[in-house]
């Protein structure tokens, strides 16, 4: 599909052009620069001696024939780290009781892949041949389980008359989702290189959030905010998963600091798995209270989270938007939503690409497709007749949270239009008639795209370039393409002119980083700002030599001239040297302008997906035959990247869906510690897919924009699982969870009734 179309005339402007990746050639030909990458002169190496146990009682740790070994440069554990500070844990929820990282596991093993020693080493090898000499006893504890396991967030939300909305209610539908843990599984795998100079911490770090790494950093090691610099260079993907600081990376800080030499390490696939932080593993609870005519008039719901055992900064996140997003693009009158978390014997628990919205997204939806069957009411027309309408924005939900625009209507009858909708209704029943298992499955969802502030600061060089400085970070989402098309587009220059630096908190001002979706709507709305700023300066410097009244100014890619047509013109680079001379650096600043941008609201994208599938009755297998995709991001800044974040959060919503799963057994070893037992989507997994867009600009930043990252987590999976359970209705087989491998699929088919595997509606 050519996306392009859908937005409009562009001729004027940078912004809505498919502007191609600037970031790509340099990467995909062996010229990015990532944390393993950079090997400063005397680097020593770390490994780690991790906990083989799920939950135990360390009685001793034997480190003497490790610190004997070739190369080896020191051996730590617990004992050695007195004196620290706590990492950060966000207190978005009132009733927390946090658990921060530990570097290196004292008396206790909470987890397998849990550190207990670090060995440091002049090369990597001899780090790994130590670590293996290293040797610990363990007394081996019971799991915690169930009502044993530590509480650490709970919370309600309720907004009105929850139990008449039940006791007038007609009908009662109620499901209950089981969301696997997922592994984030960034293409470039956690690293970390700290080299302290005097007094002065350099940190490189694969991360999202350089600047909150440094925060962190300063609290755990006690250090000034001015002593340290963490830098994200290039970053392979992150999904959520390089959010927050990990026990690994202070290690590695307080190593160099220790030895008074950089030290770096290098996570495996293995370590990943087993370490890195999860994603989903909630279950969520859901009772859903209906009239007559199909109304929704009260919500239950019941969702519980499992923490792992400590609690990264944003680890309540998913909890408290599932929480907030609940009743999705529906209008309900009364809400009851209550949310727990607990710890529990695994890698810790974080946000993951959708955080909390694909859980309120599945529950509610499933919710619909269940009071549809009730009511026997086509599922598109339940949820018609309960749709926020257009002209009711801004819309405050029950919970409280302000939805600023959207069109949730429209979304719905474009896929119709686009799929033929009754048709293809027409269709599946003469299908099913010839004995196939066919089912199709809608899902609708709105996404909320961050809150708060962002930084970005733009500057006029000497030799006429643009050097512009984002808090936002990227991971591969085309972050210096994007942003240098919102400069161009406020300049009236080629992106080419424009220079984006990002990562770095040497060199660009504090901010959030890249996360929940709004990098674009807050990151590029301070770049607006920014921009605006910098243009009357631009203004009131030309002016002068052009003689010329300030708002008779053009601009373009030569510089700036005297109206439109006849007047004199003066370049950017001449500009620039007027006012700071011709001596110096070329990159030297002339004039400059940063903001600090605080957006008015949340911007809440939102669409509209829908599958057709169909399953194999002798293997279960599951055949996706189409995908048709509605998506309002608000106003569309490069199509291209827009498809393409589309698409790879499908491919992620995919995986949970079908076949991504993180298994521990009964005493808590992980199941799935390489990629021979946990399943990733590939590219012969991924459907075609049709995607459509529609545009409800958002009034909460200066670009209209709204999220797009995390919209195939989302939407995809619900309505792939509700067209799954569609195709499995004739045979009554039950409530399914994910993933719906087909295995779980076939089972399903065998233990329904009927000779034939089949049985009347």
């Amino acid at each position: 599909m050519d996306v392009t179309g859908a937005i409009g005339d562009t001729a004027n402007g940078w912004m809505g052009r498919s502007v191609l990746r600037r970031e790509d050639r340099r990467l995909v030909t062996g010229r990015g620069a990532y944390v393993d990458d950079h090997l400063p002169e005397g680097c020593l190496h770390l490994e780690f001696v991790r906990s083989q146990v799920g939950h135990g009682k360390i009685l001793s740790i034997d480190c003497d024939s490790a610190r004997e070994a070739e190369g080896v440069v020191a051996v730590f554990t617990a004992a050695d780290l007195d004196g620290l500070g706590d990492s950060a844990v966000n207190f978005l929820l009132a009733d927390i009781a946090p658990t921060p990282l530990r570097m290196l596991a004292g008396d206790v093993v909470s987890a397998a892949g849990q550190p207990i020693a670090a060995v440091v080493a002049t090369s990597l090898a001899a780090a790994r041949d130590a670590a293996e000499l290293v040797y610990v006893d363990i007394e081996p504890l019971p799991l915690l389980v169930g009502d044993e396991r530590k509480q650490v967030l709970s919370h309600g939300l309720q907004s009105g008359e929850i139990e008449d909305a039940f006791a007038a209610a007609a009908h009662v539908v109620s499901v209950e989702v089981e969301h696997s843990l997922l592994a984030p599984m960034a293409l470039e795998p956690r690293a970390a290189l700290a080299s302290f100079e005097g007094d002065f911490l350099t940190a490189w770090f694969s991360t999202q959030t350089p600047n909150r790494a440094r925060d962190d950093l300063a609290r755990i090691l006690g250090l000034p905010l001015a002593q340290i610099r963490v830098v994200a260079p290039d970053v392979g993907g992150a999904f959520g998963g390089k959010a927050s600081i990990y026990p690994e990376d202070v290690m590695v800080a307080w190593a160099s600091k220790e030895l008074g030499r950089p030290v770096k390490w290098c996570s495996t696939r293995g370590d990943e798995l087993l370490a890195a932080s999860h994603g989903r593993g909630g279950t969520t609870y859901g009772e859903m209270a209906l009239s007559a005519d199909g109304k929704v008039l009260g919500l239950r719901a019941r969702l519980s989270f499992r923490q792992g055992h400590w609690m990264p900064f944003s680890a309540v996140v998913p909890a408290r938007n599932a929480g907030r997003i609940l009743p999705g693009p529906y209008r309900v009158g009364a809400v009851d939503i209550g949310i727990k978390g607990f710890l529990s014997h695994g890698a810790a628990v974080g946000i993951y690409r959708g955080a909390g919205r694909p859980e309120a997204t599945m529950l509610m939806e499933r919710l619909m497709d269940e009071a549809a069957r009730k009511l026997a009411i086509d599922p598109m027309e339940i949820r018609r007749l309960n749709l926020i309408p257009a002209d009711a924005f801004p819309y405050k939900t029950p919970n409280g949270e302000v939805l600023d625009s959207g069109n949730y209507g429209l979304l719905i009858e474009k896929a119709i239009a686009c799929s033929d909708y009754a048709e293809l209704r027409a269709r599946q029943a003469r299908r099913r008639e010839a004995g196939e298992v066919v089912g199709i499955g809608v899902g609708l969802y709105i996404e909320p795209c961050g809150q708060g502030w962002e930084s970005a600061g733009i500057s006029l060089c000497r030799d006429g370039s643009f050097v512009a400085t984002t808090g936002s970070s990227a991971q591969g989402q085309g972050r210096e393409t994007a942003f240098s098309q919102i400069v161009a587009d406020a300049l009236s220059i080629s992106p080419d002119r424009v220079a984006i630096k990002h990562g770095d908190t040497a060199e660009v001002p504090s901010g959030i980083g890249a996360l929940a979706s709004r990098s674009t709507a807050i990151g590029g709305g301070a770049m607006v700002r920014a921009c605006d700023a910098l243009c009357e300066q631009i203004v009131q410097a030309a002016a002068e030599p052009l003689e010329c009244d300030a708002g008779s100014l053009v601009f373009s890619d030569d510089g700036v001239t005297a109206g439109y047509g006849a007047g004199g013109l003066v370049s950017w680079r001449d500009l620039a040297e007027q006012l700071i001379g011709t001596d110096g650096d070329p990159k030297d600043q002339a004039l400059s302008s940063s903001v600090v941008f605080h957006a008015d609201g949340e911007a809440w994208a939102s669409g509209c997906c829908l599958a057709v599938v169909a399953i194999d009755r002798d293997t279960g297998v599951l055949a996706i035959e189409q995908l048709l995709w509605v998506d309002d991001a608000g106003r569309i800044l490069n199509p291209l990247l827009v498809r393409g974040q589309l698409v790879g959060g499908m491919a992620q919503g995919l995986g949970e869906a079908l076949m991504e799963r993180i298994v521990y057994d009964e005493d808590g070893q992980l199941l799935t510690g390489s990629l021979m037992d946990y399943a990733v989507p590939r590219a012969i997994d991924m459907p075609s897919v049709r995607i459509e867009k529609i545009e409800t600009p958002s009034p909460t930043n200066p670009l209209g924009v709204k999220g797009v990252g995390e919209a195939g987590c989302i939407g995809i999976p619900a309505a792939v699982v509700n067209a799954v359970n569609d195709a499995l209705a004739p045979f009554r087989a039950g409530n399914l969870q994910m993933p719906l491998t087909s295995e779980k699929i076939w089972l399903a088919l065998q233990g329904s009734a009927g000779t034939d595997n089949q049985v009347d509606d």
